[in-house]
């Protein structure tokens, strides 16, 4: 029986061009076609969007983002096995699927797109998600080249990517996507949606680029966060005793006996700025 789509149901589609996915790619293919349409609709309206979407696989996800009308993807694959099965979705949409095989860490996102609004959705591979997240967030030029980002992740980064001040899972990635932008967890997805089942439950997560986020260098920003939290347990004059300690923490008007995650973005960026 065909999909909904008028393609072969994903499952004959895997059996067929023989794909296992693979732990050393982080791959868990997603089968489940409802499931794939909410993730796309997250996003938004797609008609006369691109969509950028990292390790499509067999292309689950990419079919219900271009059933939803997306003009353009640009799909960007490391596993040469996976093309033969986007080739078939590519006929089936002409003109409208473009498949790069590459590493998705050494691609500048940047000049991929040059047409019309820009979104990102993908379900990350979990070996190089939080990476990329990264890299999305701390581009050249803000606003950057996407209007918003719907990523799929192992759902304790999900945790990190929204957690805020005085929460447990606050950290530097909390306080780069919140300095940079509005996040929320969209939704979560069990492990027996994915082939093979992942030992974790999944989250896909929404992000939105702020118009104008705090001024402040990235790299300092980088830098105290990752000074802060290195030590996370301990108060801030001991933490970030490698970056300027207690003077550094004077200028910024923050008490040095307070902890790392007891500061709001504001104050994160604050003691960047004294950097």
């Amino acid at each position: 029986m065909a999909a909904i789509d008028g393609l072969p149901p994903l499952r004959d589609v895997i059996q067929r061009h023989g794909l296992d996915a693979r732990k050393a790619l982080g791959q868990n293919f997603l089968f489940d076609l409802n499931l794939t349409q909410k993730i796309a609709r997250t996003a938004g309206p797609l008609e006369g969007v691109t969509v950028i979407e990292v390790g499509p696989g067999p292309g689950g996800l990419t079919r219900a983002i271009l059933s939803l009308g997306a003009r353009k993807v640009i799909a960007v694959e490391r596993d040469s096995r996976c093309l033969p099965a986007l080739a078939e979705i590519a006929d089936h949409y002409p003109g409208r699927l473009e498949v790069i095989e590459g590493d998705a860490l050494k691609i500048d996102f940047d000049t991929l797109a040059t047409d019309g609004p820009v979104r990102i959705i993908a379900n990350l591979p979990y070996n190089v998600g939080t990476q990329l997240l990264v890299n999305w967030l701390l581009p050249k030029a803000w606003p950057p080249f996407y209007q918003s980002m719907t990523l799929m992740f192992q759902r304790e980064v999900g945790l990190r990517i929204v957690a805020e001040a005085d929460d447990d899972h606050y950290g530097r990635l909390g306080v780069l996507c919140g300095w940079r932008t509005n996040a929320r967890m969209a939704f979560d997805v069990p492990p027996q949606a994915f082939s093979p089942p992942p030992k974790v439950i999944s989250s896909v997560v929404h992000l939105e680029p702020r118009e104008n986020p705090i001024p402040c260098s990235a790299a300092n920003l980088e830098k105290v966060t990752m000074a802060a939290f290195g030590q996370r347990r301990k108060m801030l004059r001991q933490s970030v005793k490698s970056i300027g300690g207690e003077a550094l923490l004077a200028k910024a008007g923050i008490d040095p006996q307070r902890r790392a995650e007891t500061l709001s973005v504001e104050e994160f960026c604050r003691i960047a700025n004294c950097l």
